[in-house]
């Protein structure tokens, strides 16, 4: 995605800075936006109706473990906007499939946060 920002003219960015809440994997300080890719797999994309049948090894470990970071990214999210910043994430499908979307997404809110 990186590529994508260069192309379209977005600098600025931070790649998983230590010092935002989370980590995220962009970030613009200036602007307090965050950017989460995140993986449909590890994340839990539609975790309701795989939950049962993904795993036929150590089951529990691997559905605790989804689920945990499934609420992680609840907390993250709710902490960094409690903290005003703007939290974008986006599912790494939708990254490959359309990344030019993503990037006016990001794009539209810089330019909204820019008029903050």
């Amino acid at each position: 995605m990186s590529s994508a920002f260069w192309l379209s003219g977005l600098r600025g960015y931070r790649k998983h800075s230590k010092t935002i809440f989370g980590k995220p994997d962009f970030s613009w300080k200036k602007y307090k936006i965050a950017v989460f890719c995140d993986s449909s797999f590890w994340h839990g994309r539609g975790w309701g109706e795989k939950a049962k049948d993904v795993f036929k090894v150590r089951k529990k470990f691997w559905i605790s473990k989804i689920e945990r970071n499934i609420e992680r990214d609840k907390e993250v999210s709710r902490e960094l906007k409690k903290q005003g910043w703007e939290v974008l994430r986006f599912w790494d499908n939708a990254i490959k499939k359309d990344t030019t979307n993503c990037v006016k997404k990001i794009s539209k809110a810089i330019q909204e946060r820019r008029q903050i």
